[in-house]
Parts: structure tokens; sequence; C-alpha cells
């Protein structure tokens, strides 16, 4: 029988496990408009990429959540942070696409133009794009299926070709981390498959993509994260276990209007488990 033999601790190296930290942490968010809460006590933490789903009824503070995370909305309370830092340092790593209606289209740029901006971060304010630049946001509208139209002056473009140009400025970030106000909005089948793809891309790259999104009975194909917001977080974490028939029902309340379609979500939910 082998003796036992007794390990002097104090002579041992002394072993550092390293620390993960999260994507993306939320901690207390609190925002009020003219006093009035609309969005109280959020918490929310990402550790892996993921494509997450932010839903919930009109008024939520869903698109206010995106803000607020940004820095572009001050807090009453609570603290955001990326990759460990506070956004305002961390925004070469950052990707937005806003809402359609808070773009003034009228402006007179082109298409290229627009995705160029998406290379500012890494030349910085006082280098303009040059070759490489163009070249690359050239490749950002292939991407997308909009080369064709670099010249276009964007208020000619139709609304899913304004939205496919805003995703290209995006992806010419080259980002880690991107926030999609509704891209899904007012768009076609065909944009909306092609949007779809281009997530699930980026999110295969090792990227975290969180979408502001409105229609339930797509959201279980097309998250694998949820967040259900009503001014309130009333659930988030893994869409085949959030997305359920009771936290629906609490993040819409008695709103017959959506009832049906709630059961339309939870039955899809099912069928892909």
């Amino acid at each position: 029988m082998n003796a036992m033999h007794t390990v002097d601790s104090s002579a041992a190296p002394t072993i550092k496990h390293a620390v993960k930290v999260p994507i993306l942490d939320v901690h207390d968010v609190t925002v009020a408009y003219h006093r009035k809460p609309v969005l109280w006590d959020i918490d929310l933490t990402l550790t892996q990429p993921c494509l997450l789903g932010i839903v919930g009824p009109n008024g939520a503070g869903k698109s206010t959540l995106i803000k607020a995370i940004l820095g572009l909305v001050p807090l009453v309370s609570g603290s955001v942070q990326i990759f460990g830092q506070p956004v305002t340092s961390q925004r070469k790593r950052i990707g937005y696409v806003p809402q359609r209606e808070s773009v003034d289209w009228e402006f007179p740029v082109s298409v290229l133009d627009v995705v160029l901006m998406g290379t500012y971060g890494s030349l910085g304010w006082f280098r303009r794009p040059g070759a490489t630049e163009k070249a690359w946001a050239r490749q950002c509208l292939d991407m997308v299926g909009l080369r064709d139209l670099e010249d276009r002056q964007i208020g000619q473009l139709s609304g899913g070709q304004q939205q496919r140009t805003f995703l290209a400025r995006a992806l010419a970030q080259q980002a880690d981390v991107y926030f999609m106000d509704e891209p899904f909005a007012g768009v076609d089948a065909a944009t909306e498959r092609a949007i779809f793809s281009l997530l699930v891309n980026l999110r295969e790259q090792g990227k975290t993509v969180l979408v502001v999104h409105h229609d339930l009975r797509t959201v279980p194909a097309y998250f694998d994260q949820v967040a259900l917001l009503n001014v309130r977080l009333v659930g988030s974490g893994p869409t085949a276990t959030v997305f359920n028939e009771g936290n629906l029902r609490q993040t819409y309340g008695g709103r017959l209007a959506v009832l049906e379609t709630l059961s339309q979500a939870v039955e899809a939910q099912e069928r892909t488990k």
C-alpha cells in the first residue's frame, strides 16, 4: 500500500485562474424621462458570443436600453461595461444600427460614403479614407448586396436598401459587439432573410449581436438568447427556456391583441426543441 505524503502548501506555487470578463455587464440601470422611469433596475450580463433578441411591447424601453448601454441617454442609476471597461473607452469595438426613422435620409451622401463612415474609428478624424478603406467598404457592400448602388444618394433607396446600407456601415467597423434597433422593420421577406444570414455569420465569427425585435413569431428561429422587457427585465437567457408563455404573458400583460401571437410564438418555440 502506498504511503500518503503531506504536501507543504506554503511551498507550492500560486495558481492564478483567469477570470473571464463579461462581454456586456449592465448593472442596476434605471433611466427616466421627465421623472418617469422608462427602464427600472435592469441587470443583464452576457459572457458568451450570441444573438440576443430584445423583445417587449411598444413603450417597453427596448430602444432606450440600447441607447443607455451606448451612453446616448443619461442613467439615473447603474453602470454599463463592455469587456470590463466603460463604454466610452470601447467605442472601436461597438457597432450600432439605429432605427431608420432616426436618420436624415435627405443628407447629401452616397451609399459608399455612409459605409466609409464605419472605418473612421480605426482611421481617426484627421485621416481620410484611402484605397484600402474604400476596398473594404465595397466588400461590405458586396456582403449586403448593394455594390451596384454605391454612388446612389441614400434618400433614393428603398427601405430595405437603406437598412442594408447601415448594416454595411456596421460591418465596416469590424466591431466585436453590435447593437441593432429593429433592423427587420419595414423590409421585405428577401431582405429579412439576408439580414438574418448576416447576423448568424457575425455570431459564427465570435461576435455578439443585440437586436431590438418586434415579431414574436420569429424569435425562436432567430435568437439563441432573449431578453423580455417591459420597463423591468422580466427574464433573460437562452431562448429555449426564457421564451415561454408565462414570461410572455408577464411581459405583455393582458393585451388581448397579442395573445394569439403569443400562442403561435410559444408553439414555434416548442417545435424547435
